[in-house]
């Protein structure tokens, strides 16, 4: 069962983002540090800052190519900016793109996403918090906000940085006495566990988490026909822009090409502009983009780099303007050759604005949390029909079709993403990215209920994620007529388990949540007397209690282990003492804490009803039924619970091959059953809202 401080947890995060905890200007302090509180107290104390939640050392490197024993980080030595040079600055002349070199961690796609972000002051300073030197107030703390999984986070670190023959390990300044780059890094690292997890990843990932945006990839081999136009318009946005060359096998990973681009490495887009190009008498125009390199050398020496005759036959002023210099890792090329030589861009809304418009038009954002738990919501796609429609689904409701459709068909716009959540910090232990994706479906009807196996076996889908990919995120925009639509987000396989956030951008006001059931029990009363049971069942029930005429724990025990040993079609470990408590506590109603007849008939009447639903739902006749099994087993008994209760009735009753006998399944009902009826007592009216002291809280706590 989940932990009650998980679900204590839970519940004070939700809280808190009720009252804006985690929007940028009210960030959640990470790991629960102050950044202005911890530097106060090493000012007063005349000491540096020690960060004792990622403290210097061979964990805070790596697990397996930066682990202990890698000879990558043999002789690594942390040190204090102050320890490398005499005068260190935290920022040298404004945050540039040559402020990020890459060292020796495989992170070029964190550092194209940095580099991008220098392009934008105050998008810059949004993450890298101004106020902050070696200088004033030192102290040897630094802090940056980054957004995480729909959060900002604030997070601190110290200065110690790991070194190598007295030289920064990883990324680092053109400008050896600068620092932020450096320190920012290590803030990432420390979010994500170590600077290990960092190695590999996708521009977008570090857009995302610089900005809180939504980022979009294109395949630059079958582009839009307006790919210049997209581009053009998303630099005017201050959108951030990445771009990579596809590798076909390992042997490829960061191969150089003839004309010196790296292959399976992440560039930054920082410019497109149209110039004129004087040939003899004819001017025609040129449209050059500009590339960063993060590693601050190696550059394109096709058209338009540094020293190519195309400069000689531009305007002077354009060409200072543009600002050619020689192999800083910055270079300008064609588009020409761009779209030919690269294979993939990744563009970044800073604001989730529509990147195909002329016009920019703000997209309406829905933000839901949500979870793939095996044997619960942890369904699989649609190749998986007996599980798929077990995992979350949500409801988008399109009324207003766009303003500018583009063509003859009346159609609404909206973009789907999906992200997986805290995958980089699984590595330790051997975990990373799941497989995702999401399908669409046009909803039936209106009711807002979580929709079944049948459903999905009726009806495709009308749109789906490109493809299910092992990224942090998955995303999609989609044209559809307006409706209503479903979205299912899933892993590739079922059972995978995983915590996500769907986000939903609407061109236009559109409502979006979560199809779930309404917790409800139909708890109908059996009201019998004595004189309607029958005078065999009388005769059994007095071999059975004895001169007392009454059932213990202890009794019951036995009496329902021998019946159901009798029934050779289902498998199980037989009643437990606390299953059996539970039983004579839900019966019980004089307090004897034991059975009499009539108690023990409407109690063995239940069993009965549950048995012939435990047989209808055992669909493969197994003796046991499946979780997903179980909790269609549990609405024919007269239960709607949640996907969250759900989640806690398959980790409390499923064995570890996720099957629920049938002495599981009645304990599950019992418990459901009193838990209802308990709370139903003290709501006599029918509110939903019940208010209970410390005491009665105890009792029922302890009693069940």
């Amino acid at each position: 069962m989940m932990p009650f401080g998980g679900m204590a947890a839970r519940l004070q995060r939700d809280r808190l983002r009720a009252e804006g905890v985690g929007q940028h200007n009210n960030s959640i302090k990470y790991l629960n540090q102050d950044y202005e509180t911890l530097k106060q107290e090493c000012i007063e104390s005349g000491t540096l800052f020690r960060d004792p939640q990622f403290p210097a050392g061979p964990s805070a490197l790596g697990f397996k190519e930066l682990g202990p024993h890698s000879s990558k980080t043999r002789g690594v030595e942390w040190k204090r900016p102050s320890e490398l040079v005499d005068d260190p600055q935290f920022i040298v002349g404004g945050a540039t793109r040559t402020d990020i070199c890459q060292g020796a961690l495989g992170d070029c796609w964190l550092l194209a996403a940095i580099g991008s972000l220098t392009l934008n002051e105050e998008l810059l300073h949004r993450v890298v918090p101004h106020g902050q030197s070696f200088q004033d107030d030192y102290a040897g703390i630094f802090h940056f906000q980054i957004w995480q999984f729909g959060e900002w986070v604030d997070v601190v670190v110290d200065d110690q940085l790991p070194t190598k023959d007295g030289e920064l390990l990883f990324v680092h300044s053109a400008e050896c006495t600068e620092f932020w780059s450096a320190l920012l890094e290590k803030a990432y690292a420390k979010l994500n566990g170590c600077y290990e997890a960092l190695s590999g990843g996708s521009t977008t990932e570090g857009f995302e988490d610089f900005t809180g945006g939504v980022a979009e990839m294109y395949d630059l081999k079958w582009p839009p026909r307006n790919m210049g136009h997209i581009i053009r318009k998303a630099l005017e946005r201050g959108s951030l822009l990445g771009c990579s060359i596809d590798i076909t096998s390992a042997f490829d990973m960061e191969a150089v090409t003839f004309k010196k681009l790296v292959k399976g490495h992440a560039y930054s887009v920082t410019a497109f502009r149209e110039v004129s190009w004087l040939w003899e008498t004819l001017i025609t125009i040129k449209q050059p983009v500009r590339i960063r390199n993060p590693w601050g050398q190696v550059e394109w020496t096709g058209a338009w780099s540094d020293g190519s005759s195309e400069w000689d036959n531009i305007d002077p002023g354009d060409r200072e303007e543009l600002q050619l210099k020689m192999e800083d890792g910055e270079f300008w090329m064609s588009f020409r050759d761009f779209m030919r030589e690269f294979s993939r861009l990744e563009i970044c809304n800073l604001t989730p604005d529509a990147l195909t418009k002329d016009e920019l038009s703000r997209w309406h954002t829905q933000v839901f949390e949500g979870t793939w738990r095996r044997g619960s919501t942890a369904g699989g796609c649609r190749n998986h029909p007996a599980t798929f429609w077990i995992n979350p689904q949500f409801k988008i409701k399109l009324l207003e079709e766009d303003d500018d459709p583009g063509d003859d068909e009346v159609a609404c716009s909206f973009l789907v993403a999906l992200m997986q959540k805290h995958r980089r910090r699984e590595r330790r232990v051997g975990g990373d990215m799941h497989t995702i994706g999401f399908a669409v479906y046009e909803a039936q009807g209106s009711q807002n209920v979580h929709l079944k196996k049948d459903f999905f076996l009726r009806n495709q889908s009308r749109a789906r994620s490109e493809t299910f990919i092992n990224l942090r995120e998955v995303s999609n925009q989609i044209r559809l007529p307006p409706g209503e639509y479903i979205v299912v987000p899933s892993t590739f396989e079922p059972h995978k388990e995983a915590d996500f956030i769907l986000r939903v951008f609407t061109e236009k006001q559109s409502d979006t949540m979560e199809l779930d059931e309404e917790i409800s029990a139909d708890l109908a009363d059996e009201e019998i007397t004595e004189d309607d049971i029958e005078d065999g069942f009388k005769n059994m029930f007095q071999q059975l209690a004895g001169e007392d005429m009454e059932i213990s724990v202890f009794e019951l025990r036995t009496i329902l282990n021998r019946v159901i040993a009798r029934h050779k079609d289902l498998k199980t470990d037989g009643f437990s003492l606390d299953s059996c408590r539970n039983m004579v506590n839900l019966m019980d109603k004089d307090g004897s804490a034991r059975l009499g007849l009539v108690e023990f008939q409407i109690l063995w009447n239940k069993i009965r009803s549950w048995l012939t639903i435990f047989r209808q739902h055992d669909l493969d006749k197994s003796g046991t039924m499946s979780s997903y099994e179980m909790r269609m087993a549990l609405e024919s008994a007269g239960f709607k619970l949640n996907n969250k209760l759900h989640q806690v009735v398959v980790a409390r009753y499923a064995d570890a091959d996720m099957g629920v006998d049938f002495d599981n399944f009645v304990s599950c009902l019992v418990k459901l059953e009193a838990m209802f009826r308990f709370f139903y007592s003290m709501d006599p009216d029918g509110t939903g809202t019940a208010v209970i002291n410390f005491s009665e809280w105890l009792l029922l706590t302890m009693c069940g």
